[in-house]
């Protein structure tokens, strides 16, 4: 059984963080792991509160379990502050744990900032270096290069430009774009435009955890970046179309799909 290893923050109302990605895990056959980040009160409407973990537990349970699990792959989510982000890149580096998945989790839909700018400069200078894929929305994108993200045009080079910040691949997603949406696949050498239907559903709670998730998973699995962005995408597709309602607001998306399909 094949191991993958998420780093984020707990969801209690389950449709984001890792509760999402140990689901999607699961719907790719593989064994879920956690090192818990941060434990987060909200639900379907809103975050409520949430409370940092203290990095050296961080680190703790990264240890415990490559200490005694072969893990194939590593994502990460909320990260919450400085000291987690660099705790967790020490320790994914000092590890060699691998096929690492970075969602640069920094702002909130509200269009709130999760960090300030000493945690968003430790993703740039200690965590990308480090990753295989990053995968940064067009805010999060914003944030990174300090410049609007608005268009394809710009995606392709804001790709560009974060590759040049060290991972090996940049996957610069563009569902808020207008239309159908398209991301950006950039890997140093070419530029992959990657479209999809867009789904009619209010139930998009968890869609960037859920992407990621499934890009490590594939990645565990033996594939290429470009192949498990693309199966990814389509997964999360699948888990839109089946999305469900759950409490009075956005409810998750299916990620168990694959596995069983609701009557």
């Amino acid at each position: 059984m094949r191991v993958v290893l998420t780093i984020a923050g707990s969801d209690s109302g389950g449709g984001a963080g890792i509760q999402a990605d140990l689901r999607t895990f699961a719907a790719h056959g593989l064994h879920g792991a956690s090192a818990i980040t941060a434990v987060t009160a909200q639900n379907s409407v809103a975050v409520v509160d949430s409370v940092a973990l203290e990095p050296r537990m961080v680190v703790a349970q990264i240890e415990a379990v490559a200490s005694d699990m072969p893990v194939a792959a590593v994502k990460t989510g909320m990260l919450a502050n400085r000291p987690i982000v660099e705790a967790v890149a020490e320790a994914v580096g000092r590890l060699g744990l691998p096929h690492l998945v970075v969602d640069p989790v920094m702002v909130a839909k509200s269009g709130d900032r999760l960090l300030d700018s000493a945690g968003e400069a430790a993703y740039r200078e200690r965590l990308f270096p480090l990753a295989e894929v990053v995968t940064p929305n067009l805010a999060e994108a914003e944030v990174l290069l300090g410049r609007p993200v608005r268009s394809v045009e710009a995606m392709a080079q804001a790709a560009r430009d974060l590759k040049a910040l060290g991972p090996r691949t940049v996957l610069v997603k563009g569902g808020h774009l207008e239309g159908d949406p398209v991301d950006v696949f950039f890997d140093g050498r070419r530029t992959d435009e990657l479209r999809a239907p867009r789904i009619a559903t209010r139930n998009t709670h968890g869609t960037g955890c859920t992407l990621s998730a499934a890009i490590a998973a594939r990645l565990a699995l033996g594939q290429e970046p470009l192949e498990a962005v693309q199966g990814a995408k389509a997964y999360l597709t699948e888990a839109l179309r089946s999305a469900y309602a759950l409490g009075r607001g956005a409810g998750p998306v299916d990620h168990l799909h694959p596995l069983t399909r609701r009557r």
